[in-house]
């Protein structure tokens, strides 16, 4: 047994046992009926380098809670933020995450969990919410892209994180397998790549997106150099870039997220290998929505893919979405930090759509995402644009968008939405 299963196991029991002891089981059910504000934990990391981009996504969230008078049905709605990560580590932590599923699970008034933001920390956190007697308790994420959570991925995927038997879980951007796909499409295609060394930050995410990479670049003919991982605790990486400089790429794929030093990595490649005119540099969405990665020279030129449409399509695109953009520049005085902010929205429009159609009670919420026809937002008022619904027997969104950026003059500038071939 791995250790993230034997953590899985362990969180399960205690979460388990605080529910027994802390009253959870009136849950939402007590809210509603009662006339008390159901919560919608809000589960992210907002310290390090995504704080900007998680403080954008809440912000966007209340904005929207505030516009509808914090109402889903016949039920008042408020938000309680939880942050998964921690000051020492500066990005999410496994044991945050852990400490978090169990006070999800413990917060009478709380019916369901919008994020996490990492894969990694919702493989940890749904089965705990799944396992919960009152329930099992939603969650539905606006970033989570590894395709184990709701498809056969990796060993005993996705099954293992439904120690309940029933799925608890969903999300409304696109998987891994898409968005790696899509990026090496667009390597081969666009760019005429021939030769592309892949890393990837050895976390359940970048593995995954690293690995759909390759998988495609090998279809298209690319040469993939080699798939390794990088040591986030490392000071520098001249001898990594070093030893790939002696294969001779002209293509490097960064799959992780820029929280695992990043900014390091980036700048040695540039220092060793060259600049992304040179020897290009493509990264997938965990590189996406950092100022400090935006403002870094050596980052100039690099291509990022999002699981998703950016904020300058949703904004041209206008409806729904674009009001809210316009409503939050108003507030805030800029755009939100990351594309993710009007995803974080979408996945809450789906709990609300959730919250309305239920009793109230945690299990009512659940059941009406995958029980029956589930739920869905219409297009004009989505804040995607489109009509989207989850699928009640995965939890996969119905729409699937994939974006191909370039980091150019320290913004990250949609170039084009990439097909699928």
């Amino acid at each position: 047994m791995s250790r993230t299963i034997k953590l899985l196991a362990v969180v399960s029991a205690l979460a388990l046992g605080a529910s027994a002891c802390g009253g959870s089981s009136s849950g939402g059910a007590t809210g509603g009926a009662n006339g008390k504000t159901l919560i919608v934990g809000v589960d992210l990391p907002m310290q390090g380098a995504s704080k900007d981009a998680s403080e954008s996504t809440v912000n966007a969230m209340k904005l929207y809670l505030d516009q509808v008078g914090h109402k889903a049905g016949n039920y008042t709605v408020d938000l309680k933020v939880y942050d998964d990560s921690t000051a020492a580590k500066g990005a999410w932590d496994d044991a945050t995450c852990a400490k978090n599923a169990q006070d999800h699970v413990a917060n009478p008034d709380e019916v369901a969990v919008m994020g996490t933001y990492n894969s990694g920390c919702a493989k940890i956190e749904v089965p705990v919410l799944d396992s919960d007697p009152s329930g099992p308790m939603l969650m539905v994420s606006h970033a989570n892209t590894n395709p184990g959570l709701t498809k056969p991925w990796d060993p005993g995927e996705p099954d293992k994180y439904y120690p309940g038997g029933k799925r608890n879980y969903g999300r409304v951007i696109a998987t891994d397998d898409y968005q790696g796909s899509a990026g090496a499409q667009f390597a081969a295609k666009d760019l005429g790549v021939k030769r592309c060394y892949v890393l990837n930050d050895n976390q359940t995410y970048g593995q995954g997106v690293a690995k759909a990479f390759a998988d495609e670049a090998a279809k298209q003919g690319i040469t993939v150099l080699g798939n390794q991982p990088w040591d986030a605790k490392q000071p520098n990486y001249s001898a990594l870039f070093t030893s790939i400089k002696a294969s001779n790429p002209d293509c490097v794929y960064l799959g992780g997220i820029f929280d695992n030093n990043g900014g390091q990595l980036v700048k040695d490649k540039v220092k060793v290998l060259g600049d992304n005119n040179a020897v290009k540099m493509l990264a997938p969405d965990g590189f996406t929505g950092y100022p400090d990665l935006d403002n870094l020279p050596e980052a100039q030129g690099t291509y990022l893919t999002f699981a998703g449409l950016s904020t300058e399509q949703l904004r041209q695109a206008g409806g729904a979405g674009g009001k809210l953009l316009d409503a939050y520049k108003a507030k805030y005085g800029s755009d939100p930090a990351t594309n993710y902010a009007l995803y974080g929205v979408q996945a809450l429009q789906m709990i609300l759509e959730a919250i309305a159609k239920s009793d109230g009670s945690r299990k009512g919420v659940r059941d009406a995402v995958f029980e029956g026809s589930g739920v869905s937002v219409a297009a004009d008022k989505a804040a995607v644009g489109k009509a989207i619904t989850i699928d009640p027997k995965t939890g996969d969104a119905s729409v699937k968008d994939i974006s191909v950026l370039n980091l150019k003059d320290k913004q990250e500038a949609y170039l084009k939405a990439w097909p699928l071939s």
